[in-house]
């Protein structure tokens, strides 16, 4: 009986051998099978994620797609300007480091085997961003907005031909993308740097950031300037020649006005100088000059005593106070002498008398018309009675006049009609006591001088005659 009970103690012992064995055994090729799946065990998280059943790979996937998915978006005045992804930024995630952070809590979590496969494990595993600068900034900038940039443009002063007024500044939307690449990396680097994935952000761009005018509609020189251009470009000259005129206008005015010390300053010598070369086209007095005779010919003059002459200073005057009213004003110039009409550089017209002394003729054109022609007599060529010879004006014309000469017994008085004269006491007369004209009278038989007229053709000159009419003798 002690026998039996002895071996039946010895099979239950080594039954439980067996089955502890067995236990012992199963568990550990559930241990080794665990280890070994390349699975997270239950209740695993990382950085706040259910990592259960989960390969490396997979987290590596899960992890990589939220930490990448954050996009910021740019607004302007309220709209959509740009949509970037961290991956436009140039912001992408280390593969190779974060999958290495992986495994490392795996192997974390393998080492305290028991403890994780009861309990779990918590890890917490930083996101490795890469970043390309280049990417950065190529996607980062104004070209990649949704809406053209538009340029601010400074005030301006514009003139409409009568006036000057200042065109407002326009504010624009560029801007420097350096300021947009501050702020927008700011924002990124937050995204990245969190521990948990974070949502979309928009951002709104600042109009302060954008270029402002350099000039504005308020600018005290620039609206200076205007006040004092407006004080004088209005002013608009038109010196007559006859038909031709010589305009002062603003487009001249401009380059004679300076501004000092905030005042408009005419440049007199400039004013000075135009009206001297005004003279120098327009005088004909004291000039050389070509006239054409009644038969074609050509005759020269060194000199002509007849013509206009500016009186250049007081031109200049008169110029200067006209600019400084700053009106329109057509006027002929100021003249020092005036001849009888002129049409620019013609200071004839068709309007003179018309001598010529070796054939002892007159022709007298009125407005290019032949009005009347004679024979004269001129003066004896001998004892300084001679005609002169040149381009005279006639002063005035008098009727009746007296005509006197010589001295002592030679002093002598003639009472004419029509007097006309021309030239240092010369002048065009009636002569009522000669019965005949032309030929060679004047050579024997010569005035003092005047050219004598019979009186009939005297009398159609004189009434026809006018103040400062030209007279041109010849030989």
């Amino acid at each position: 009986m002690e026998k039996k009970k002895k071996k039946g103690l010895k099979i239950a012992i080594s039954v439980i051998l067996l089955v502890i064995l067995a236990v012992g055994a199963g568990a550990a090729y559930y241990l080794y099978r665990q280890v070994n799946s390349g699975l997270f065990f239950k209740e695993t998280r990382i950085n706040g994620y259910d990592v259960s059943d989960k390969t490396c790979k997979e987290v590596l996937l899960m992890l990589e797609q939220d930490y990448s998915a954050p996009k910021i978006t740019v607004t302007e005045g309220g709209e959509t300007a740009e949509v970037l992804t961290l991956a436009d930024m140039g912001y992408t995630i280390n593969e190779k480091k974060l999958l290495s952070s992986i495994e490392s809590c795996m192997r974390d979590q393998n080492v305290s085997l028991l403890f994780s496969l009861m309990d779990g494990n918590t890890f917490e595993v930083e996101i490795p961003f890469d970043y390309d600068e280049a990417a950065f900034k190529a996607n980062v900038c104004a070209a990649k907005f949704a809406k053209p940039r538009v340029a601010s443009t400074d005030a301006t002063m514009e003139y409409d031909g009568k006036e000057y007024y200042i065109k407002p500044e326009t504010y624009g939307t560029e801007f420097d993308d350096a300021d947009l690449q501050v702020m927008i990396k700011d924002t990124a680097d937050k995204l990245v740097a969190a521990d948990r994935p974070q949502k979309d952000v928009t951002v709104e761009f600042p109009s302060g950031l954008y270029y402002v005018p350099a000039v504005t509609q308020n600018d005290s020189e620039m609206n200076t300037t205007m006040n004092i251009y407006n004080s004088f470009c209005k002013a608009d000259i038109r010196l007559t020649f006859g038909d031709e005129q010589e305009e002062i206008d603003w487009s001249t005015i401009k380059d004679w006005l300076t501004i000092e010390d905030g005042e408009g300053v005419i440049d007199e010598e400039a004013v000075y100088n135009y009206v001297y070369d005004l003279a120098a086209k327009y005088d004909t007095l004291y000039y050389a000059r070509e006239f054409t005779t009644h038969d074609g010919r050509t005759i020269d003059f060194d000199s002509s005593d007849y013509g206009y002459q500016i009186d250049k200073d007081g031109e200049a005057e008169q110029l200067l106070a006209d600019i400084r009213s700053n009106t329109e004003v057509e006027r002929e110039p100021v003249y020092a002498v005036k001849g009888y009409k002129r049409e620019g550089k013609d200071d004839l017209c068709g309007n003179y008398v018309e001598v010529d002394l070796t054939a002892q003729h007159l022709w007298f054109y009125k407005d290019g018309e032949l009005v009347v022609e004679t024979d004269v007599v001129t003066g004896l060529p001998k004892d300084g009675r001679e005609t002169a010879t040149g381009v005279f004006s006639i002063p005035y014309k008098q009727s009746p006049s007296v005509l006197s000469g010589g001295q002592g017994n030679g002093a002598w008085n003639t009472d004419v009609q029509y007097w006309m004269p021309f030239h240092d006491g010369q002048g065009l007369h009636d002569a009522w006591w000669r019965n005949e004209f032309g030929g060679t009278i004047y050579q024997t038989n010569g005035s003092h001088g005047c050219v004598n007229l019979p009186p009939a053709a005297a009398k159609t000159i004189y009434d026809n005659m006018e103040e400062r009419m030209a007279i041109i003798l010849y030989k």
